[in-house]
């Protein structure tokens, strides 16, 4: 019986001195990547939904219309407003009376991509604002004014 009681000491004096070392334990000093990484990756999503998103045109308030189907890749359409008060869609020369007509013609075999309206400093805004009008009664929703970066703009 002797034998016995000297064992349970010997397990209690161990169990003692176990939970004595593990307080001792030095404290974890591996830093964990693992959340930083999961937040990197739910950024990088972010970003790549967000990119495409943003648009290079200038902001107008557009009519609605019933939206066709989009066609194969084809060249952008541009309209270009002169110094002079001349108007030419791509390059060729037309007359602001027969500039709808033409549009329509062109919507009609199913373009339904930006219209990129290229008016010349010098032109009157009420020169440039007729043109967009008109591509609008032709049909068009989608008009964009190009112009170009001031020296010393855009680049850092």
């Amino acid at each position: 019986m002797a034998i016995n009681m000297n064992s349970q000491q010997n397990g209690a004096s161990r169990t003692r001195s176990s939970r004595h070392s593990r307080r001792h334990q030095a404290p974890m000093s591996e830093i964990n990547v693992t959340p930083m990484v999961d937040v990197m990756l739910v950024l990088l999503i972010v970003f790549m939904v967000a990119a495409p998103l943003l648009t290079v045109g200038v902001p107008v308030n557009l009519p609605k219309t019933v939206a066709k189907p989009l066609t194969g890749d084809s060249e952008p359409l541009a309209i270009t407003v002169k110094a002079d008060g001349n108007i030419f869609l791509q390059d060729t020369a037309i007359e602001a009376s027969n500039l709808v007509a033409k549009l329509r013609a062109i919507s009609d075999t199913g373009y339904e991509e930006r219209i990129y309206v290229r008016g010349d400093k010098d032109v009157a805004y009420g020169d440039v604002a007729d043109v967009v009008a008109r591509i609008n009664a032709a049909g068009f929703s989608k008009v964009a004014l190009v112009t170009d970066l001031k020296s010393g703009q855009g680049k850092k």
